[in-house]
């Protein structure tokens, strides 16, 4: 497709795909910490909580990188 082997689909999917996929989750978590008056000590649990599944993630990739070097 335009030239581009499946291998160079998956990894743009994967990077930018994803990582828009966190930007709009995390944008979600804000939303749910604003309409719940949650606070600032309860947005800051809100958003540990749930983008600690996004930050191992993103710790994958890192190490990932680093190996292929």
């Amino acid at each position: 497709m335009f030239g581009l082997t499946e291998e160079q689909i998956s990894e743009f999917g994967m990077t930018f795909g994803v990582g828009a996929f966190m930007l709009f989750m995390l944008f979600i978590i804000g939303e749910i910490a604003w309409k719940s008056k949650a606070g600032k000590s309860g947005t800051v649990v809100l958003f540990f909580v749930l983008s600690f599944g996004m930050l191992g993630f993103i710790t994958k990739t890192i190490l990932e990188k680093f190996w292929r070097m």
